[in-house]
Protein backbone atom coordinates (compact mmCIF):
# COMPACT_ATOMS: atom_id res chain seq x y z
CA UNK A 1 0.00 0.00 0.00
CA UNK A 2 2.84 2.30 0.77
CA UNK A 3 4.55 1.10 -2.18
CA UNK A 4 1.56 2.01 -3.97
CA UNK A 5 0.91 5.80 -2.42
CA UNK A 6 5.17 5.98 -2.99
CA UNK A 7 4.49 5.35 -6.93
CA UNK A 8 1.26 7.88 -6.93
CA UNK A 9 3.40 10.05 -5.57
CA UNK A 10 6.24 9.53 -7.69
CA UNK A 11 3.97 9.54 -10.70
CA UNK A 12 2.42 13.11 -9.19
CA UNK A 13 5.92 14.35 -9.36
CA UNK A 14 6.86 13.41 -12.89
CA UNK A 15 3.78 14.44 -13.96
CA UNK A 16 3.97 17.69 -12.44
CA UNK A 17 6.87 17.91 -14.26
CA UNK A 18 6.27 16.85 -17.39
CA UNK A 19 3.27 18.88 -18.21
CA UNK A 20 4.74 22.32 -17.82
CA UNK A 21 7.21 20.66 -20.35
CA UNK A 22 4.54 19.49 -22.23
CA UNK A 23 2.53 22.79 -21.82
CA UNK A 24 5.99 24.89 -22.79
CA UNK A 25 6.73 22.47 -25.58
CA UNK A 26 3.07 23.35 -27.12
CA UNK A 27 3.38 26.84 -25.96
CA UNK A 28 6.54 26.52 -28.11
CA UNK A 29 4.98 24.97 -31.05
CA UNK A 30 1.79 27.48 -30.96
CA UNK A 31 3.88 30.34 -30.52
CA UNK A 32 6.04 28.67 -33.76
CA UNK A 33 2.72 28.48 -35.46
CA UNK A 34 1.85 31.69 -35.16
CA UNK A 35 5.27 33.38 -35.97
CA UNK A 36 5.23 31.06 -39.04
CA UNK A 37 1.39 32.19 -39.84
CA UNK A 38 2.50 36.26 -39.24
CA UNK A 39 5.44 36.10 -41.32
CA UNK A 40 4.30 33.94 -44.26
CA UNK A 41 1.60 36.83 -44.33
CA UNK A 42 4.31 39.36 -43.71
CA UNK A 43 6.32 37.66 -46.69
CA UNK A 44 3.07 37.36 -48.88
CA UNK A 45 1.93 41.12 -48.28
CA UNK A 46 5.64 41.90 -49.18
CA UNK A 47 5.65 39.56 -52.36
CA UNK A 48 2.08 41.13 -52.89
CA UNK A 49 3.68 44.77 -53.18
CA UNK A 50 7.06 43.61 -54.65
CA UNK A 51 4.94 42.49 -57.66
CA UNK A 52 3.02 45.59 -57.22
CA UNK A 53 6.18 47.52 -57.39
CA UNK A 54 7.41 45.18 -60.65
CA UNK A 55 3.88 45.70 -62.64
CA UNK A 56 4.42 49.36 -61.82
CA UNK A 57 8.08 49.15 -63.14
CA UNK A 58 7.45 47.29 -65.80
CA UNK A 59 4.62 50.11 -67.23
CA UNK A 60 6.59 52.96 -66.41
CA UNK A 61 10.10 51.45 -68.20
CA UNK A 62 7.45 50.67 -70.87
CA UNK A 63 6.25 54.06 -71.40
CA UNK A 64 9.83 55.63 -70.91
CA UNK A 65 10.78 52.87 -73.70
CA UNK A 66 7.51 54.30 -75.73
CA UNK A 67 8.85 58.07 -74.90
CA UNK A 68 12.36 56.94 -75.83
CA UNK A 69 11.39 55.27 -79.13
CA UNK A 70 8.89 58.47 -79.83
CA UNK A 71 12.07 60.60 -78.85
CA UNK A 72 14.39 58.67 -81.20
CA UNK A 73 12.30 58.50 -84.24
CA UNK A 74 11.82 62.41 -83.72
CA UNK A 75 15.57 62.82 -83.88
CA UNK A 76 16.15 60.28 -86.69
CA UNK A 77 13.25 62.01 -88.71
CA UNK A 78 15.13 65.57 -87.95
CA UNK A 79 18.51 64.44 -88.71
CA UNK A 80 17.06 62.86 -92.24
CA UNK A 81 15.21 66.05 -92.86
CA UNK A 82 18.26 68.13 -92.21
CA UNK A 83 20.55 65.29 -94.35
CA UNK A 84 17.41 65.40 -97.02
CA UNK A 85 18.03 69.64 -97.56
CA UNK A 86 21.80 69.16 -97.41
CA UNK A 87 21.77 65.98 -99.64
CA UNK A 88 19.30 68.20 -102.07
CA UNK A 89 21.61 71.44 -101.91
CA UNK A 90 24.83 69.53 -102.51
CA UNK A 91 23.01 67.73 -105.63
CA UNK A 92 21.57 71.74 -106.79
CA UNK A 93 25.68 72.42 -106.58
CA UNK A 94 26.63 69.50 -108.16
CA UNK A 95 23.98 70.18 -110.95
CA UNK A 96 25.29 73.85 -111.15
CA UNK A 97 28.94 73.04 -111.39
CA UNK A 98 27.55 70.30 -114.20
CA UNK A 99 25.89 73.20 -115.93
CA UNK A 100 29.33 75.62 -115.25
CA UNK A 101 31.42 72.85 -116.95
CA UNK A 102 29.26 72.04 -119.92
CA UNK A 103 29.20 76.06 -120.60
CA UNK A 104 32.90 76.10 -120.35
CA UNK A 105 33.21 73.02 -122.44
CA UNK A 106 30.66 74.53 -125.10
CA UNK A 107 33.15 77.89 -124.78
CA UNK A 108 36.29 76.09 -125.23
CA UNK A 109 34.71 74.39 -128.05
CA UNK A 110 33.98 77.22 -129.91
CA UNK A 111 37.33 78.82 -128.94
CA UNK A 112 38.84 76.05 -130.37
CA UNK A 113 36.88 76.11 -133.18
CA UNK A 114 37.57 79.74 -133.61
CA UNK A 115 41.19 78.82 -133.12
CA UNK A 116 40.82 76.20 -135.86
CA UNK A 117 39.66 78.38 -137.93
CA UNK A 118 41.77 81.45 -137.53
CA UNK A 119 44.62 78.59 -137.91
CA UNK A 120 43.45 77.84 -141.17
CA UNK A 121 42.97 81.29 -142.40
CA UNK A 122 46.82 81.86 -141.13
CA UNK A 123 48.16 79.12 -143.82
CA UNK A 124 46.28 80.58 -146.15
CA UNK A 125 47.90 83.91 -145.71
CA UNK A 126 51.17 82.29 -145.00
CA UNK A 127 50.87 80.63 -148.71
CA UNK A 128 49.89 84.10 -150.15
CA UNK A 129 52.63 85.57 -148.19
CA UNK A 130 55.42 83.17 -149.65
CA UNK A 131 53.62 83.90 -152.79
CA UNK A 132 53.84 87.45 -152.56
CA UNK A 133 57.51 87.12 -151.47
CA UNK A 134 58.05 85.18 -154.81
CA UNK A 135 56.45 88.04 -156.66
CA UNK A 136 57.95 90.91 -154.72
CA UNK A 137 61.73 89.08 -155.61
CA UNK A 138 61.04 89.08 -159.08
CA UNK A 139 59.35 92.88 -159.03
CA UNK A 140 63.23 93.53 -157.01
CA UNK A 141 65.18 92.19 -159.67
CA UNK A 142 62.67 94.53 -162.30
CA UNK A 143 63.72 97.70 -160.19
CA UNK A 144 67.41 96.91 -160.01
CA UNK A 145 67.45 97.18 -163.83
CA UNK A 146 65.09 99.85 -163.76
CA UNK A 147 67.03 101.45 -161.24
CA UNK A 148 70.12 101.02 -162.70
CA UNK A 149 69.23 102.15 -166.04
CA UNK A 150 67.74 105.46 -164.53
CA UNK A 151 70.92 105.83 -162.89
CA UNK A 152 72.58 105.86 -166.06
CA UNK A 153 69.87 108.30 -168.10
CA UNK A 154 70.36 110.02 -164.82
CA UNK A 155 74.14 110.66 -165.44
CA UNK A 156 73.82 111.51 -168.92
CA UNK A 157 71.01 113.96 -167.91
CA UNK A 158 73.51 115.54 -165.51
CA UNK A 159 76.45 115.44 -168.45
CA UNK A 160 74.07 117.39 -170.90
CA UNK A 161 73.07 120.14 -168.28
CA UNK A 162 76.33 120.43 -167.47
CA UNK A 163 77.01 121.34 -171.12
CA UNK A 164 73.67 123.09 -171.68
CA UNK A 165 74.23 124.98 -168.07
CA UNK A 166 77.26 125.90 -168.02
CA UNK A 167 77.38 125.43 -164.20
CA UNK A 168 81.12 126.26 -162.66
CA UNK A 169 81.76 123.22 -160.07
CA UNK A 170 80.79 125.64 -156.94
CA UNK A 171 77.60 126.59 -158.18
CA UNK A 172 76.55 122.94 -158.62
CA UNK A 173 78.02 121.86 -155.59
CA UNK A 174 76.03 124.70 -153.59
CA UNK A 175 72.71 123.28 -155.46
CA UNK A 176 73.36 119.62 -154.37
CA UNK A 177 74.08 120.90 -150.83
CA UNK A 178 71.15 122.70 -150.62
CA UNK A 179 69.32 119.32 -152.12
CA UNK A 180 71.04 116.96 -149.85
CA UNK A 181 69.71 119.40 -146.74
CA UNK A 182 66.04 119.19 -148.25
CA UNK A 183 66.53 115.32 -148.36
CA UNK A 184 68.07 114.99 -145.08
CA UNK A 185 65.21 117.51 -143.50
CA UNK A 186 62.75 115.96 -145.09
CA UNK A 187 64.27 112.10 -143.76
CA UNK A 188 64.91 113.75 -140.48
CA UNK A 189 61.23 114.76 -140.05
CA UNK A 190 59.91 111.39 -141.67
CA UNK A 191 62.05 109.22 -138.61
CA UNK A 192 61.25 112.47 -135.90
CA UNK A 193 57.58 111.54 -136.86
CA UNK A 194 57.69 107.61 -137.01
CA UNK A 195 59.91 107.77 -133.90
CA UNK A 196 57.31 110.33 -132.04
CA UNK A 197 54.26 108.03 -133.62
CA UNK A 198 55.94 105.00 -131.56
CA UNK A 199 56.44 106.47 -128.94
CA UNK A 200 53.03 107.97 -128.49
CA UNK A 201 51.32 104.68 -129.43
CA UNK A 202 53.70 102.92 -126.86
CA UNK A 203 52.95 105.95 -124.25
CA UNK A 204 49.65 106.37 -124.31
CA UNK A 205 48.41 102.54 -124.47
CA UNK A 206 50.52 102.57 -121.06
CA UNK A 207 49.02 105.42 -119.21
CA UNK A 208 45.17 104.80 -121.24
CA UNK A 209 45.89 101.31 -119.22
CA UNK A 210 47.08 102.66 -115.84
CA UNK A 211 44.93 105.88 -115.58
CA UNK A 212 41.84 103.86 -117.08
CA UNK A 213 42.94 101.17 -113.92
CA UNK A 214 42.69 103.43 -111.39
CA UNK A 215 39.65 105.65 -112.39
CA UNK A 216 37.83 102.02 -112.41
CA UNK A 217 39.12 100.53 -109.02
CA UNK A 218 38.11 104.41 -107.95
CA UNK A 219 34.46 105.60 -107.55
CA UNK A 220 33.97 109.06 -105.67
CA UNK A 221 30.59 110.65 -106.03
CA UNK A 222 30.43 114.35 -106.90
CA UNK A 223 28.46 117.20 -105.86
CA UNK A 224 27.61 120.55 -107.48
CA UNK A 225 27.32 122.96 -104.99
CA UNK A 226 27.68 126.97 -105.34
CA UNK A 227 28.47 129.88 -102.63
CA UNK A 228 25.45 130.28 -101.84
CA UNK A 229 22.61 128.29 -99.85
CA UNK A 230 18.42 128.03 -100.24
CA UNK A 231 16.20 127.41 -97.52
CA UNK A 232 12.57 126.20 -98.60
CA UNK A 233 9.88 127.97 -96.04
CA UNK A 234 6.86 126.27 -95.13
CA UNK A 235 4.65 129.36 -96.32
CA UNK A 236 5.47 133.38 -96.84
CA UNK A 237 4.28 134.24 -93.92
CA UNK A 238 7.64 132.76 -92.40
CA UNK A 239 9.19 135.82 -93.83
CA UNK A 240 7.88 138.15 -91.87
CA UNK A 241 9.01 136.06 -88.65
CA UNK A 242 12.27 135.39 -89.59
CA UNK A 243 12.67 139.32 -90.28
CA UNK A 244 11.42 140.55 -87.09
CA UNK A 245 9.43 143.85 -85.77
CA UNK A 246 11.91 146.17 -87.44
CA UNK A 247 14.13 144.00 -88.66
CA UNK A 248 15.75 142.61 -85.17
CA UNK A 249 15.42 139.14 -86.10
CA UNK A 250 17.65 139.25 -89.16
CA UNK A 251 20.07 141.45 -88.03
CA UNK A 252 20.77 138.97 -84.88
CA UNK A 253 20.90 136.09 -87.80
CA UNK A 254 23.26 138.42 -90.01
CA UNK A 255 25.70 139.46 -86.96
CA UNK A 256 25.69 135.81 -84.89
CA UNK A 257 26.43 133.64 -87.87
CA UNK A 258 28.08 136.50 -90.69
CA UNK A 259 26.08 135.66 -93.31
CA UNK A 260 23.99 137.35 -95.85
CA UNK A 261 19.93 136.68 -95.54
CA UNK A 262 18.48 137.16 -98.56
CA UNK A 263 14.85 137.83 -98.91
CA UNK A 264 13.19 138.80 -101.60
CA UNK A 265 10.17 138.44 -104.08
CA UNK A 266 11.07 134.38 -104.52
CA UNK A 267 8.30 132.63 -103.10
CA UNK A 268 9.18 130.17 -99.90
CA UNK A 269 12.35 131.07 -99.88
CA UNK A 270 15.26 132.20 -98.09
CA UNK A 271 19.09 132.52 -100.18
CA UNK A 272 22.06 132.75 -98.00
CA UNK A 273 25.08 134.28 -99.07
CA UNK A 274 28.21 133.68 -97.75
CA UNK A 275 32.16 133.46 -99.55
CA UNK A 276 32.79 131.12 -95.79
CA UNK A 277 31.01 127.77 -96.45
CA UNK A 278 31.33 126.82 -93.03
CA UNK A 279 29.32 129.63 -91.71
CA UNK A 280 27.12 129.43 -94.47
CA UNK A 281 26.49 125.98 -93.22
CA UNK A 282 25.78 127.16 -89.48
CA UNK A 283 23.62 129.52 -90.95
CA UNK A 284 21.70 127.00 -92.90
CA UNK A 285 20.92 124.68 -89.57
CA UNK A 286 20.21 127.50 -87.84
CA UNK A 287 17.69 128.85 -90.05
CA UNK A 288 15.92 125.23 -90.60
CA UNK A 289 16.23 124.57 -86.57
CA UNK A 290 14.63 127.91 -85.89
CA UNK A 291 11.64 127.41 -88.14
CA UNK A 292 11.11 124.01 -87.30
CA UNK A 293 10.96 125.09 -83.26
CA UNK A 294 8.42 128.17 -84.05
CA UNK A 295 10.49 130.03 -81.77
CA UNK A 296 12.61 133.26 -83.65
CA UNK A 297 13.75 136.16 -81.34
CA UNK A 298 17.67 137.60 -80.46
CA UNK A 299 17.84 135.43 -77.79
CA UNK A 300 16.70 132.13 -78.92
CA UNK A 301 18.45 132.65 -82.22
CA UNK A 302 22.24 132.78 -80.56
CA UNK A 303 21.36 129.49 -78.64
CA UNK A 304 20.83 127.91 -81.75
CA UNK A 305 23.66 129.26 -83.78
CA UNK A 306 25.66 127.76 -80.60
CA UNK A 307 23.99 124.44 -80.91
CA UNK A 308 24.35 124.79 -84.96
CA UNK A 309 27.84 125.40 -84.50
CA UNK A 310 28.73 122.42 -82.40
CA UNK A 311 26.88 119.98 -84.77
CA UNK A 312 29.14 121.74 -87.48
CA UNK A 313 31.83 121.17 -85.62
CA UNK A 314 31.08 117.36 -85.10
CA UNK A 315 29.74 117.06 -88.83
CA UNK A 316 33.72 118.68 -89.81
CA UNK A 317 35.81 116.14 -87.31
CA UNK A 318 33.35 112.72 -88.48
CA UNK A 319 34.00 113.59 -92.43
CA UNK A 320 38.21 114.23 -92.02
CA UNK A 321 37.80 110.74 -90.52
CA UNK A 322 35.74 108.97 -92.63
CA UNK A 323 38.04 110.63 -95.56
CA UNK A 324 41.27 109.46 -93.71
CA UNK A 325 39.72 106.02 -92.89
CA UNK A 326 38.54 105.60 -96.47
CA UNK A 327 41.76 106.26 -98.35
CA UNK A 328 43.51 104.26 -95.90
CA UNK A 329 45.58 107.37 -94.55
CA UNK A 330 46.15 107.33 -91.05
CA UNK A 331 47.98 108.64 -88.01
CA UNK A 332 47.00 112.34 -88.90
CA UNK A 333 47.38 114.98 -86.76
CA UNK A 334 44.09 116.07 -85.00
CA UNK A 335 44.11 119.60 -86.49
CA UNK A 336 44.74 118.45 -90.10
CA UNK A 337 41.97 115.95 -89.62
CA UNK A 338 39.30 119.15 -88.71
CA UNK A 339 40.69 120.96 -91.87
CA UNK A 340 40.49 118.06 -93.82
CA UNK A 341 36.68 117.95 -92.73
CA UNK A 342 36.37 121.60 -93.58
CA UNK A 343 37.10 121.06 -97.15
CA UNK A 344 33.31 119.25 -96.85
CA UNK A 345 31.82 122.62 -97.73
CA UNK A 346 34.25 123.59 -99.68
CA UNK A 347 33.61 123.70 -103.36
CA UNK A 348 36.43 124.39 -106.59
CA UNK A 349 34.26 125.15 -109.45
CA UNK A 350 31.56 123.17 -108.58
CA UNK A 351 33.40 120.33 -107.64
CA UNK A 352 33.53 119.06 -103.75
CA UNK A 353 37.09 119.95 -102.75
CA UNK A 354 37.00 116.87 -99.81
CA UNK A 355 35.44 114.06 -102.31
CA UNK A 356 37.52 115.73 -105.23
CA UNK A 357 40.66 115.18 -102.27
CA UNK A 358 39.75 111.45 -101.40
CA UNK A 359 39.80 111.19 -105.20
CA UNK A 360 42.72 112.13 -106.13
CA UNK A 361 44.23 110.27 -103.17
CA UNK A 362 42.76 106.62 -104.08
CA UNK A 363 43.84 107.76 -107.80
CA UNK A 364 47.13 108.32 -106.83
CA UNK A 365 47.46 105.38 -104.85
CA UNK A 366 46.50 103.74 -107.79
CA UNK A 367 48.73 104.56 -110.11
CA UNK A 368 51.34 104.30 -108.10
CA UNK A 369 50.88 100.63 -107.34
CA UNK A 370 51.14 100.34 -110.94
CA UNK A 371 54.23 102.41 -111.34
CA UNK A 372 56.18 101.04 -108.16
CA UNK A 373 55.76 103.74 -106.29
CA UNK A 374 55.48 104.56 -103.12
CA UNK A 375 51.77 103.96 -102.34
CA UNK A 376 51.36 105.50 -99.06
CA UNK A 377 53.33 108.97 -99.94
CA UNK A 378 50.94 109.23 -103.02
CA UNK A 379 47.78 108.34 -100.80
CA UNK A 380 48.63 110.91 -97.78
CA UNK A 381 49.85 113.69 -100.34
CA UNK A 382 46.89 113.53 -102.58
CA UNK A 383 44.41 113.45 -99.60
CA UNK A 384 46.36 116.71 -98.92
CA UNK A 385 47.17 118.21 -101.77
CA UNK A 386 44.39 120.71 -101.11
CA UNK A 387 44.74 121.53 -97.78
CA UNK A 388 45.34 125.24 -97.61
CA UNK A 389 41.42 125.73 -99.48
CA UNK A 390 40.27 125.06 -95.81
CA UNK A 391 41.09 128.50 -94.51
CA UNK A 392 41.97 130.22 -98.01
CA UNK A 393 38.75 132.42 -97.29
CA UNK A 394 40.88 133.76 -93.78
CA UNK A 395 44.28 134.08 -94.75
CA UNK A 396 45.96 135.36 -97.44
CA UNK A 397 48.35 133.74 -100.16
CA UNK A 398 47.67 130.88 -102.77
CA UNK A 399 46.04 127.73 -101.50
CA UNK A 400 49.49 125.80 -102.85
CA UNK A 401 51.60 128.18 -100.00
CA UNK A 402 48.78 127.91 -97.34
CA UNK A 403 48.83 123.98 -97.88
CA UNK A 404 52.23 123.77 -97.80
CA UNK A 405 52.49 126.05 -94.69
CA UNK A 406 50.12 124.18 -92.86
CA UNK A 407 51.67 120.70 -93.88
CA UNK A 408 55.01 122.83 -92.21
CA UNK A 409 53.27 123.55 -88.84
CA UNK A 410 51.87 119.86 -88.50
CA UNK A 411 54.97 118.01 -89.50
CA UNK A 412 54.12 116.41 -91.97
CA UNK A 413 56.97 114.67 -94.26
CA UNK A 414 59.15 117.05 -96.88
CA UNK A 415 57.70 114.21 -99.47
CA UNK A 416 54.28 115.26 -98.96
CA UNK A 417 55.01 119.01 -98.48
CA UNK A 418 56.98 118.67 -101.89
CA UNK A 419 53.85 117.02 -103.61
CA UNK A 420 51.79 119.35 -102.27
CA UNK A 421 53.67 122.44 -103.20
CA UNK A 422 54.45 121.10 -106.82
CA UNK A 423 50.85 119.86 -107.55
CA UNK A 424 50.48 122.90 -110.06
CA UNK A 425 53.77 123.20 -111.10
CA UNK A 426 54.52 126.53 -108.70
CA UNK A 427 57.60 124.48 -108.31
CA UNK A 428 59.07 121.79 -110.68
CA UNK A 429 58.46 117.94 -108.95
CA UNK A 430 61.33 116.46 -108.50
CA UNK A 431 59.83 112.85 -107.58
CA UNK A 432 57.79 110.18 -108.95
CA UNK A 433 55.14 110.77 -106.75
CA UNK A 434 54.98 114.21 -107.26
CA UNK A 435 54.49 113.99 -110.47
CA UNK A 436 51.77 110.99 -109.75
CA UNK A 437 49.78 113.52 -107.72
CA UNK A 438 49.95 115.94 -110.27
CA UNK A 439 48.60 113.66 -112.54
CA UNK A 440 46.01 112.38 -110.48
CA UNK A 441 44.61 116.22 -109.54
CA UNK A 442 44.59 116.69 -113.22
CA UNK A 443 42.38 113.36 -113.97
CA UNK A 444 40.10 114.13 -110.89
CA UNK A 445 39.70 117.88 -112.32
CA UNK A 446 39.33 117.09 -115.95
CA UNK A 447 36.91 114.26 -116.38
CA UNK A 448 33.62 114.33 -117.80
CA UNK A 449 31.30 116.13 -115.13
CA UNK A 450 33.23 116.71 -112.41
CA UNK A 451 34.00 120.51 -112.52
CA UNK A 452 31.74 123.29 -113.69
CA UNK A 453 32.33 126.74 -115.54
CA UNK A 454 30.21 129.40 -116.71
CA UNK A 455 29.38 130.38 -119.78
CA UNK A 456 31.39 133.09 -120.69
CA UNK A 457 34.73 131.48 -119.56
CA UNK A 458 34.00 128.58 -121.57
CA UNK A 459 33.55 130.14 -124.90
CA UNK A 460 36.22 132.71 -124.24
CA UNK A 461 38.68 129.67 -123.78
CA UNK A 462 37.14 128.36 -127.25
CA UNK A 463 37.98 131.37 -128.83
CA UNK A 464 40.68 131.80 -127.53
CA UNK A 465 42.10 128.08 -128.80
CA UNK A 466 40.70 129.20 -132.29
CA UNK A 467 42.75 132.65 -132.40
CA UNK A 468 45.99 131.38 -131.63
CA UNK A 469 45.78 128.13 -134.54
CA UNK A 470 44.35 131.36 -136.82
CA UNK A 471 47.28 132.86 -135.93
CA UNK A 472 50.35 130.82 -137.60
CA UNK A 473 50.49 131.09 -141.54
CA UNK A 474 49.09 128.30 -143.82
CA UNK A 475 46.03 127.57 -141.69
CA UNK A 476 42.67 127.74 -143.84
CA UNK A 477 40.47 127.40 -140.16
CA UNK A 478 40.07 125.69 -137.50
CA UNK A 479 37.79 124.32 -134.98
CA UNK A 480 37.74 123.86 -131.36
CA UNK A 481 35.53 120.70 -130.71
CA UNK A 482 35.09 118.12 -127.35
CA UNK A 483 33.95 120.96 -124.92
CA UNK A 484 37.51 122.87 -125.64
CA UNK A 485 39.84 119.57 -125.04
CA UNK A 486 41.01 119.31 -128.71
CA UNK A 487 41.36 122.37 -131.70
CA UNK A 488 41.35 120.65 -134.95
CA UNK A 489 43.22 122.53 -137.81
CA UNK A 490 43.15 122.48 -141.70
CA UNK A 491 45.86 123.73 -143.16
CA UNK A 492 46.44 124.96 -146.53
CA UNK A 493 47.68 122.12 -148.65
CA UNK A 494 49.81 124.39 -151.32
CA UNK A 495 51.35 126.30 -148.53
CA UNK A 496 51.97 123.76 -145.57
CA UNK A 497 54.03 120.41 -146.80
CA UNK A 498 53.64 116.70 -145.17
CA UNK A 499 56.80 117.87 -142.84
CA UNK A 500 55.53 121.34 -141.74
CA UNK A 501 52.64 119.73 -140.21
CA UNK A 502 54.83 118.08 -137.48
CA UNK A 503 56.47 121.75 -136.64
CA UNK A 504 53.00 123.70 -137.04
CA UNK A 505 51.05 121.08 -134.35
CA UNK A 506 53.99 121.39 -131.98
CA UNK A 507 54.23 124.95 -132.04
CA UNK A 508 50.26 125.44 -131.49
CA UNK A 509 50.71 123.41 -128.54
CA UNK A 510 53.53 125.22 -127.32
CA UNK A 511 51.62 128.46 -127.55
CA UNK A 512 48.56 127.38 -125.76
CA UNK A 513 50.52 125.80 -122.38
CA UNK A 514 52.68 129.32 -122.69
CA UNK A 515 49.56 131.10 -122.98
CA UNK A 516 45.89 129.88 -121.09
CA UNK A 517 44.98 128.08 -118.55
CA UNK A 518 42.71 125.40 -118.76
CA UNK A 519 42.09 121.97 -117.27
CA UNK A 520 43.62 118.59 -118.24
CA UNK A 521 45.35 118.68 -121.71
CA UNK A 522 44.43 119.71 -125.22
CA UNK A 523 44.83 118.05 -128.18
CA UNK A 524 46.18 119.68 -131.27
CA UNK A 525 45.39 117.75 -134.73
CA UNK A 526 46.38 119.62 -138.04
CA UNK A 527 45.01 118.02 -140.91
CA UNK A 528 46.52 118.64 -144.29
CA UNK A 529 44.21 117.74 -147.14
CA UNK A 530 45.32 117.71 -151.00
CA UNK A 531 42.09 117.48 -153.12
CA UNK A 532 41.96 116.93 -156.73
CA UNK A 533 38.49 117.49 -158.86
CA UNK A 534 38.05 116.89 -162.55
CA UNK A 535 34.77 116.78 -164.30
CA UNK A 536 33.34 114.21 -166.73
CA UNK A 537 31.83 115.88 -169.54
Amino acid sequence: MGAIILSAASASVVLAIILPIIAIIAGCCIGFAIYHFALKSKTDKSKQLANKMVEEAIVEAKKLRKDAIAEGKEEVRKERNVFENEKREHNAEIQRSEQRLQQREASLDKKEAMLDKKEANLDAKLDNVELIKTNLAAQQEELNEKKKEINEAHERMVEELEKVAQLSREDAKAQLIDAIEEEAKRDAVKQVREIESKAKEDGEKKAREIVALAIQRCAVDQSNEITVSTVMLPSDEMKGRIIGREGRNIKALEQATGVDFIIDDTPDTVVLSAFDPVRREIARVTLEKLISDGRIHPGRIEDVVAKATKEIDTQIKDAGENAMFETGVLNLNSELIKLLGRLKFRTSYGQNVLKHSIEVSLLAGNMASELGANVNLCKRAGLLHDIGKSIDHETEGTHISIGVDIAKKYKENNDVIHCIAAHHNDIDPQTIEAVIVQCADAISGSRPGARRESLENYVKRLEQLESIANAHAGVEKSFAIQAGREVRIIVKPEVVDDAATVFLARDIAKQIENEMQYPGQIKVNVIRELRSVDYAK
